[in-house]
């Protein structure tokens, strides 16, 4: 229920320009909230790069966009997948952009719990991250952005497309750097020491 007294079933829609705007302060908030707690801006190295592909350096998550993006898109997929069903399912009445706002809130919130001292040192004991110290801003801002490109790309393919592209990333990524986000679901709730072994090379 908002404060209006508006029920949240009829929540009005929003321009372009608005949800622009709301998507924009959001992670200009993250950033804020990031610094504050002494996340680095950029990569420690001085520079930033579009893409780095490398999962064991000390520029992992440092740069704009890695491996762990693809992660990110899914969660655009998710996110979608979730507030759909709600407004499928539940009779909500949830705008387009209304809903990627909501789903973009969602996004910078784990951004910040990601990158809290508690969630960086469980990366470090369970997965295979044991040089992980953290995202720069910029890497979140990128996998916030990632996590925007998988919820439009959600809001305009079909179901089953979606689905059989998260499947194709999740096991083309798993492949190549031993890691997703499946795996690091597991790792990170319930870690499996013959999944760290393999992801370790073993």
């Amino acid at each position: 229920m908002e404060a209006s007294g508006a029920p949240l079933d009829r929540l009005p829609s929003l321009s372009r320009a608005t949800v622009a705007l709301g998507a924009l302060a959001c992670m200009a908030l993250t950033a804020a909230v990031q610094f504050a707690m002494g996340r680095h801006p950029i990569c420690a190295c001085g520079y930033v790069k579009l893409w780095d592909g490398r999962v064991d350096g000390a520029e992992t998550s440092q740069h704009l966009t890695d491996w762990y993006s693809f992660s990110h898109v899914i969660h655009g997929f998710l996110l979608y997948a979730a507030l759909w069903f709600l407004v499928a399912r539940m009779g909500w009445r949830l705008a387009l952009g209304v809903r990627f706002l909501i789903a973009t809130i969602v996004e910078c919130g784990w951004e910040i719990v990601e990158n809290s001292s508690f969630v960086i040192d469980r990366y470090r004991e369970t997965t295979m991250s044991l040089g992980y110290y953290g995202d720069s801003i910029v890497n979140s801002m990128g996998d916030i952005l990632c996590m925007m490109l998988g919820f439009f790309i959600a809001s305009r393919l079909p179901t089953w497309t979606t689905v059989t592209a998260a499947l194709t990333m999740e096991l083309v990524v798993g492949y190549l750097i031993r890691d997703n986000l499946t795996l690091n679901i597991i790792m990170l709730i319930y870690p499996i020491e013959a999944i760290r072994a393999w992801q370790m090379g073993g």
